[in-house]
């Protein structure tokens, strides 16, 4: 069991979002005592179908209890998306606080649900973090099979489960999310899509390409990626400008939400990952994406993430906006650090004098050229981890 960093609230209704098997359930039960609260899971067949015929049973089963339950758990909550209108009924009138979990908010978007006008807040779960499973943290597991909470139980104690696990959770994830849901109305181009974007991950999104790898329309392409940030498959990195309106008409990235999930959907899981390799490159980038990601979302650090790409093509991977300061972190998988890696970074030093400019590595040696920082990489997310804003 790991302690998972998650801010969350105990005195107000609040939805809990996050992936399939990111352990939104194991959460709720190791921090809310399940004795103390009216427990309604969706993907319970009975369960669903009585509240469907009856919504308002969620306020009669808590009004029959004597002893009132501290909280009302409704576990995947956009399987019956009319139930938030009672919700909002029962906070009103009852003042229950309700605890919603969900693993996609497109359906409740959909179906224009009733999401409850700030009286519940909304927070998300993704898998693990470095920082939550630093004692048995490998980084070569972690950049081949992910960090689904899965990944590390007893079930799976060999790479051949991990393996069958993570195939299995992208077809579970295609059948459940996907085609139950009607999410799209044929799933064989979406197949088709999903291994694309999947090679393509970290990549700046280029519609027409993607379409025309995958045999589909860029428009259906262009309609595709909305549905993978719904699920909460993956996300965009925007591109880096001063200008708000700049940044929101320029291409962005998109990233997979895991790289055990992405390597799945790229059929990749059965090759092993080598170090000094491209594909090992990439796949550290993405991992440090995400802790980013994650530690944003987790800690509420609300630190504006991008990147940056000038007209010659130089690029930083990531650009951190921590209130007032600004950082330019250029990623690298080296266990020694290149210098022309860092002269790729002194490129940006005139016309951005107040950023601070950080080769993040592998490599152990820590030490200044030129004005920028070459760290490792665990020290780099510990400075930004307890970093006062």
């Amino acid at each position: 069991m790991y302690h998972r960093f998650l801010k969350y609230t105990k005195s107000n209704s609040f939805f809990l979002f996050g992936p399939r098997g990111t352990g939104k359930t194991t959460w709720l039960k190791q921090t809310f005592n399940p004795k103390k609260c009216l427990w309604f899971d969706l993907l319970e067949a009975e369960v669903e179908s009585r509240l469907s015929r009856d919504p308002d049973m969620l306020i009669k089963q808590w009004l029959a209890l004597k002893v009132k339950p501290e909280y009302v758990v409704v576990d995947e909550i956009q399987k019956n998306p009319k139930l938030l209108d009672v919700v909002h009924k029962a906070i009103e009138e009852h003042k229950i606080k309700f605890i919603l979990t969900g693993s996609s908010a497109r359906k409740l978007k959909r179906g224009s649900a009733n999401m409850l006008a700030g009286r519940a807040f909304d927070f998300y779960i993704l898998p693990f973090s470095y920082f939550e499973i630093t004692k048995d943290f490998d980084l070569l597991s972690s950049l081949q099979f992910g960090l689904l909470p899965k990944i590390f139980s007893e079930e799976l104690k060999n790479n051949d489960d991990k393996i069958r696990y993570l195939y299995s959770y992208v077809s579970v994830y295609l059948k459940e999310e996907i085609l139950i849901e009607q999410l799209v109305r044929q799933l064989e181009p979406f197949r088709k899509f999903l291994e694309i974007a999947a090679q393509m991950n970290g990549q700046i999104i280029n519609y027409a390409k993607i379409g025309r790898d995958a045999g589909i329309d860029p428009k259906q392409v262009e309609r595709y990626f909305p549905i993978l940030i719904d699920t909460l498959i993956g996300f965009y990195l925007e591109p880096y400008h001063a200008s708000v309106r700049k940044r929101q008409t320029a291409k962005s990235k998109f990233y997979f939400f895991d790289s055990g999930v992405c390597r799945a959907l790229e059929n990749k899981l059965n090759y092993s990952l080598n170090e000094q390799t491209v594909e090992y490159g990439k796949c550290f980038e993405h991992f440090i994406i995400l802790e980013f990601f994650k530690m944003n979302i987790s800690t509420e650090k609300r630190y504006k993430l991008s990147f940056l790409r000038v007209n010659d093509n130089q690029e930083v991977d990531l650009v951190v906006e921590a209130g007032q300061r600004l950082y330019f972190i250029e990623i690298k998988s080296y266990s020694k650090v290149n210098l022309d890696d860092v002269k790729k970074l002194l490129y940006f030093k005139n016309d951005f004098p107040k950023a601070k400019l950080i080769l993040l590595s592998c490599d152990q040696t820590e030490f200044v050229h030129e004005g920028v920082e070459c760290r490792h990489w665990k020290n780099v997310l510990v400075e930004f981890m307890n970093l006062k804003q």
